[in-house]
């Protein structure tokens, strides 16, 4: 509060400028104050307020001490101001005084608790990567570590462990240090950037490509990016599409339309409902990661022309799996000019980490100028660039290809060992190999039997990765098994079935 002597000071203070505006706005525009406090000073000037220690009035003002009077005027203010605050609080606490906090951290017990009373928490298991003993690694549990031999890692062919790849991720590393230094627009744009694009642009025969941090962020950033800024835009997305593409579909707010999986006669039938003038993108995958199907992508990109719209394919399961060079399943099938928009990861059958997409030179500068997914994350660091165009080189050798070769046959061998032993395997023509349990919990209880009683680590799939009553173990065969792993993987999933209280069925 202020003083008796200060609030004397403030009436004094508001006399003088009270005289002082009187005098100023009293004036023509035309007349000129002539000074009034010093005789000498023959010249006319305005006295135009500045309310600063500059101003005029204050200058040639006696017994004025203008410090004083500026400190006392803010000390006024905030006394005021003070007191609205008050007020205004008094108000909202009043308004507002019976309710209670929200508790947030009861509230993230609650969801968490939910989860594990339905089955679907995920307990990650601490796995420990040996670059000479893959597919054998070691689980490390309450300070204890075992040896076991894993039968779901997305390293489809080992290329995370090759030699010439880690090699070339070491000289990287020792030449160029550990991370990129920003984004690709402040200082993370190296050649080897430029480089890795041009070989997957190559790959896929298309005439440029982008690279991602991940393929969840390239899917999720192309889609909502191109679907914002095509007039009028309407997508059509097949239910079976993953998350990435869920969440870039979603977060865009543009018209959808969901068609059946790879149910081409539904996805025509909702083309032709839509103004053949208008763009529509058609988004899908060719490789389904768990049901293991795969499109006929020749069908999928000849319906989606025919009716205008383009097509963006999701090829992350496919890269590095299938066609002459591992260009994916577009290679295979010739149909890579069909196809729009590719997108593809550096972190599966590539061996590293990374997602990229590839297409036109046009649209692939369009989202390299407006997609902020890509515009506002650090880049990738050159030594996962140099490991993947090690992987690439890889890819299109001979080494490549007899990889693939030992891949499909070990997929197609443990299907049918495992359909033979009565187990419900779906059969597809895919790598991946789904062993349908339908219930959350004895997937659990499976996977838990098969580390504990047999040192197998399979990871058991449920919601939100596939519907409540789909829950499935999903086993991926690796050229770097052997057939008497094989054996006995399916000897111990045999056990395990039994002894989780399932039964065998045959010819599923």
């Amino acid at each position: 509060m202020l003083s008796k002597s200060n609030s004397s000071k403030i009436v004094a203070v508001s006399k003088v400028l009270a005289n002082y505006y009187y005098r100023r706005f009293s004036l023509t525009t035309n007349n000129l104050i002539r000074t009034a406090f010093n005789s000498d000073y023959e010249s006319t000037i305005p006295l135009i307020c500045t309310d600063t220690i500059d101003c005029p009035f204050f200058k040639n003002s006696e017994n004025v001490k203008l410090y004083d009077i500026l400190n006392l005027r803010t000390e006024y203010n905030l006394v005021g101001k003070e007191k609205n605050l008050k007020t205004t609080e008094n108000f909202y606490l009043n308004k507002h005084k019976n309710s209670v906090l929200f508790d947030y951290e009861s509230y993230f017990s609650q969801k968490i608790e939910d989860k594990k009373r339905d089955g679907s928490y995920r307990y990650f298991k601490k796995v420990i990567r040996h670059a000479d003993s893959f597919p054998n690694v070691q689980e490390q549990a309450e300070n204890k570590v075992k040896d076991i031999t894993i039968w779901c890692s997305n390293d489809y062919l080992g290329l995370g462990r090759h030699p010439y790849v880690l090699s070339q991720v070491t000289d990287a590393v020792m030449k160029y240090g550990a991370g990129s230094g920003g984004t690709r627009n402040i200082s993370g744009s190296t050649p080897l950037h430029y480089k890795l694009e041009e070989q997957l642009a190559k790959l896929h025969q298309k005439e440029s490509a982008l690279l991602f941090t991940s393929c969840y962020v390239a899917n999720d950033t192309t889609l909502y990016t191109l679907s914002r800024m095509l007039p009028n835009c309407h997508i059509l997305s097949d239910s079976g599409n993953h998350a990435s593409m869920i969440q870039g579909i979603r977060n865009s707010g543009i018209p959808k339309t969901i068609f059946r999986h790879n149910d081409y006669d539904h996805l025509e039938a909702l083309l032709k409902k839509l103004p053949l003038d208008s763009p529509k993108i058609v988004a899908f995958e060719s490789v389904h990661s768990m049901d293991g199907s795969i499109c006929d992508l020749h069908r999928m990109c000849d319906i989606t022309h025919k009716y205008g719209g383009i097509t963006f394919i999701d090829e992350v399961h496919a890269v590095g799996l299938y066609g002459e060079n591992g260009a994916g399943i577009g290679e295979r099938d010739n149909a890579l000019e069909k196809m729009d928009i590719i997108t593809g990861t550096l972190g599966k059958a590539l061996g590293n980490i990374g997602g990229y997409i590839a297409g036109s030179s046009n649209f692939v500068d369009l989202i390299r100028s407006y997609g902020s997914g890509f515009i506002f994350t650090t880049s990738l660091p050159p030594s996962v660039l140099a490991g993947t165009l090690a992987s690439i080189d890889i890819s299109r050798s001979d080494e490549g290809r007899a990889l693939r070769f030992k891949h499909q046959l070990y997929s197609q061998i443990v299907k049918a060992k495992l359909i033979e032993a009565g187990l419900p395997v779906m059969n597809t023509p895919s790598h991946i190999v789904p062993v349908m349990v339908g219930n959350v919990k004895a997937a659990a209880e499976i996977c838990d039997r098969l580390l504990n009683d047999h040192q197998i680590y399979i990871q058991a799939i449920n919601y939100p990765t596939v519907a409540r009553g789909e829950e499935r173990l999903r086993i991926v065969p690796n050229p770097c098994h052997s057939m008497e792993m094989i054996d006995k993987l399916v000897f111990a999933l045999t056990d395990a079935w039994l002894k989780s209280g399932l039964s065998l069925k045959k010819n599923f």
